[in-house]
């Protein structure tokens, strides 16, 4: 996954380009580049690295120009090199295209062209793409004719075979920006006389909100007088133009020193904008957005297939347990990138759940198409609109966190969780399993949520201090039952992420079949423990937990456990103990993932680390 900004308007370009590159520095962070034109020349500048070395590179050899492009790169092929960096030109230094995606046919491409005299000078597969346009393209930019650039661009494309969004300025056609989508996302904004492509709503916000995204196959084509919109036919298109709404103050720190810290502290108001419209707790109804699902559909599917990545996927494993418990039908949860290889067994009477924070993902576009093929519903649990998995989707329940800048996702699986939660309880209420007065205690647990994750985050300092003591741990080992299983995975990653320690989850019962030969003399063991001690079952996997324990501290386990206001048992024997505000058990896994993000947090900066741009990874992976 890369970055894409283009820009044509009145402003100064080059500031426009690095401010939209510094709002998408998430999505790739190996390399950063710009294009501009001037005076009919392309003026580029690369630089390996963070967009800062891209700053002092300009700083130091100024460029301007009248439109341009840029690109911050998370490498696919070739090396995080300058040579490799975006963006890519021809061996006549005429076109210049930035993209996201991976070209699967690239070598062939780059064998043929090479013998019709072409020279290449870069490992990537985005190298190809600048010299078919060229070659298609014809004329030689001193009046001789050739192509228009977006009908070279369309020969192009259709030659390539792979998932791509691309920006394309070139010499031989001035003041034009093509953009092209094929997979990965792209956004145009439609400013007073300016105009914007790029692969995400945050770095066009400040300029302007009116917006519409690019559907696979769409060609736009930005002038100073506006865009134009076609199909890779030729055929003109429309797309419905959105007004955003989130403030661009969502998109900033706000204060806090990474954008991590400040959406982990943003989940109370995700829960509750999530919850906000949707139910009514005096009468115990959940209202979904319309879609073309209808209740008589719900009421019949005899499965329901969770097809996510990720992040996205722990909270669909954590929503398996809540619509199995509450609707009484089986869910099965699947990686996304293994569900369309495995010919799965999904119909017409299975529903399919994509969950998914940009909407974008390729692996969970994948599966969706497969399952939509098979005669399969779909629907989507989405925080970006229009993206395009909702796009597709015969539903979307849309999770409203605003924006989120950090690569580990936070308040994504918060959100996710209480969009989960919600559709849970509407699935039970409509298949007649959920009596509405167990509903209205259900809905009044998440209306009185929000308040309770601030009480848990107003412990923060707390939390910083359990990281002072283990942020020169090797090593983690999470335990969880039930619905709080999800939970210590999700744990877990957020340690790797964060830190960089190897972290682990496994069912607390399955300690003993094997995770427990790890565990050496003060290795640390984060347990959840927490107890609903008004339920039966609940008190029955609290009890079996105490079990894991002092089978772990019998093994010199330093125990961090998270327990229930009200505890006796494990507050008696852990090291370190976190208390959470009573809840009912499906819902306490939204208040236990706040102490561990912020535990990973404090470790990740207390060892170092870039938590906001963990090393290697990348917001949302837009190809496979």
């Amino acid at each position: 996954m890369s970055g894409i900004i283009g820009y044509i308007g009145n402003k100064r370009v080059v500031p426009v380009l690095l401010e939209g590159l510094q709002r998408l520095q998430y999505r790739g962070y190996d390399s950063a580049g710009l294009a501009v034109m001037r005076e009919g020349k392309l003026n580029i500048r690369r630089s390996t690295g963070k967009l800062r070395n891209l700053e002092e590179t300009i700083r130091l050899d100024p460029v301007d120009g009248a439109y341009g492009i840029g690109h911050t790169r998370w490498a696919t092929h070739g090396a995080p090199t300058e040579e490799n960096a975006h963006p890519h030109r021809d061996c006549h230094q005429s076109v210049a295209v930035v993209h996201n995606g991976i070209i699967e046919n690239y070598l062939e491409l780059k064998r043929q062209l090479e013998t019709e005299g072409h020279k290449f000078t870069t490992e990537t597969d985005t190298e190809v793409i600048a010299h078919l346009v060229e070659k298609t393209l014809g004329g030689d930019g001193a009046g001789k004719p050739g192509l228009s650039l977006e009908d070279a661009v369309r020969a192009a494309v259709r030659q390539l075979v792979g998932v791509f969004a691309l920006a394309i300025i070139s010499t031989r056609d001035l003041n034009k920006i093509v953009a092209v989508r094929l997979g990965p996302p792209a956004v145009i904004g439609l400013g007073k006389d300016e105009y914007f492509v790029a692969s995400d709503v945050p770095a066009i916000l400040y300029h302007t909100r009116d917006l519409f995204f690019l559907s696979d196959g769409d060609v736009a084509v930005l002038t100073p007088n506006g865009v134009t919109l076609s199909d890779f036919d030729g055929h003109p298109v429309t797309r419905r133009v959105q007004h955003i709404t989130w403030d661009p103050i969502l998109a900033e720190k706000g204060g806090f020193k990474h954008y991590t810290l400040k959406e982990i502290y943003e989940q109370p108001r995700a829960v509750r904008d999530t919850a906000l419209g949707r139910i009514s707790p005096e009468s115990g109804q959940v209202f979904l957005d319309e879609m073309e699902i209808s209740e008589e559909d719900f009421r019949s599917f005899k499965e329901i297939r969770v097809v996510a990545s990720g992040t996205s996927r722990h909270a669909g494993l954590a929503g398996k347990v809540m619509i199995e418990r509450l609707a009484r039908v089986p869910v099965e949860v699947h990686y996304a990138s293994e569900f369309r290889y495995r010919d799965p067994l999904v119909d017409a009477e299975t529903l399919t759940l994509l969950v998914t924070q940009s909407g974008e993902t390729a692996d969970t576009i994948a599966g969706q198409r497969e399952a939509k093929a098979k005669l399969s519903k779909t629907l989507a649990i989405c925080n970006v609109l229009s993206s395009m998995v909702p796009r597709e989707a015969h539903g979307t329940i849309y999770t409203h966190a605003g924006p989120e800048i950090g690569v580990g996702s936070t308040k994504t699986f918060t959100a996710q969780l209480t969009a989960l939660y919600l559709f849970a309880v509407y699935l039970g209420q409509t298949r007649g399993q959920l009596p509405v007065e167990q509903a209205k205690k259900l809905l009044a647990d998440l209306t009185a949520l929000p308040k309770q994750l601030e009480s848990v985050l107003q412990k923060d300092d707390e939390f910083e201090d359990f990281a002072r003591h283990f942020y020169r741990s090797s090593d983690f080992l999470f335990l969880g039952r039930g619905v709080h299983f999800p939970v210590v995975l999700e744990g877990a990653l957020k340690m790797k992420k964060f830190s960089y320690i190897h972290a682990e989850a496994c069912p607390a019962g399955e300690m003993k079949h094997g995770p427990i030969a790890l565990i050496a003399d003060g290795m640390p063991v984060v347990v959840i423990a927490t107890c609903d001690w008004t339920a039966e079952d609940s008190r029955a996997r609290y009890d079996r937990t105490i079990s894991n324990i002092k089978e772990a501290k019998a093994r010199g386990a330093t125990i961090l456990a998270l327990v229930s206001e009200g505890d006796r048992e494990v507050s008696d024997m852990a090291d370190h103990l976190i208390v959470l505000p009573p809840t009912n058990e499906l819902l306490s896994a939204i208040l236990e993932v706040v102490p561990l993000q912020l535990l990973a947090y404090h470790i990740g900066v207390l060892r170092g680390c870039d938590v906001d741009q963990p090393r290697n990874l990348a917001k949302s992976v837009t190809v496979e």
